[in-house]
């Protein structure tokens, strides 16, 4: 039998969630990025910009908030190819679509599909590799719709805890799943992923969630442990605090890179796959973090 106070917390329960469930309010992101490339220069968002070989885009429009990064393969540069070249264009192109309306919330894969098809139609020669992450909330259903090809990824924390994560996908190790465009003749010989292959998923938000979006730059140099206590620190949802936020992190991460004591995931993973590896990665960082907000013309 219950008591009268089981019984009294399971109807607060179910009207509270009976009230989520029909929340009239449009939800939103705000947004901040912050990043390093691995020569050390620290990174502006400006329409373009990415911070080295990585890049990223934070879009708008009237039915969802959408964020974006990708990681250009470095081993391009080898051939005479800038990786950023690819990364970049991606972006910008997925970006556009955006802004011009031309996507479905829900369908974040779409989002990809086309700007990646963009990019093979595209009448001036691009070459090149990435992951990609895309990361989309629609405003009225206050549901994240996300995809991630590769080892880029995001997190959703609420509540101090990890409540949503990406899956990262491998072929095996260090070569995450990729997006390329190869020179003629050498398609068979690149590696290359079909957008479609895409990780995706769904996922109910709240007001007050913090998503953070990111290259594996960050993810191989700092675990979630350190991640949750670095956004401990955001205590608004004003854009300053999210920056503020967005920098200790990315600077955390680049300062343990170059640590060579430092067993960072990714050695830890090297470790797992029979090498013997010690210290941080120095890889391009990326991190876009966000917070769940109530939307505000």
């Amino acid at each position: 039998m219950l008591s009268v106070l089981s019984y009294g917390r399971l109807v607060a329960r179910a009207v509270l969630g009976g009230l989520s469930q029909t929340d009239g309010r449009d939800y939103s992101l705000i947004t901040a990025s912050y990043g390093f490339g691995k020569d050390f220069r620290k990174g502006i968002l400006k329409k373009g910009m990415c911070y080295g070989d990585d890049a990223c885009f934070i879009a708008r429009h009237r039915t969802a908030d959408v964020l974006g990064v990708a990681d250009g393969v470095g081993g391009w540069r080898d051939y005479g190819v800038d990786p950023s070249q690819f990364s970049a264009t991606l972006m910008k192109t997925c970006e556009r679509l955006v802004k011009e309306g031309r996507f479905t919330p829900s369908n974040p894969v779409g989002i990809l599909t086309s700007g990646y098809y963009e990019l093979l139609q595209n009448k001036v020669p691009l070459l090149g590799s990435s992951t990609a992450c895309i990361v989309v909330l629609d405003r009225r259903s206050h549901q994240l719709h996300t995809c991630n090809l590769g080892d880029s990824g995001f997190l959703v924390v609420r509540g101090g805890e990890v409540v949503h994560r990406s899956d990262e996908q491998q072929h095996y190790f260090n070569t995450p799943f990729q997006l390329s465009i190869a020179p003629p003749g050498a398609e068979g010989v690149v590696l290359s992923d079909s957008p479609e292959a895409a990780d995706s998923s769904s996922f109910d938000v709240q007001l007050g969630d913090i998503i953070l979006t990111a290259t594996d730059g960050l993810f191989d140099n700092m675990p979630d442990y350190m991640i949750l206590q670095e956004l401990k620190k955001l205590k608004t949802s004003n854009y300053d605090s999210v920056l503020q936020t967005a920098q200790s992190i990315a600077k955390q991460a680049h300062d343990l890179a170059y640590d060579p004591n430092y067993m960072s995931p990714f050695a830890q993973f090297a470790c797992d796959n029979g090498l013997n590896v010690r210290g941080g990665k120095p890889d391009d960082i990326t991190v876009l973090l966000s917070i769940v907000a109530e939307y505000t013309d």
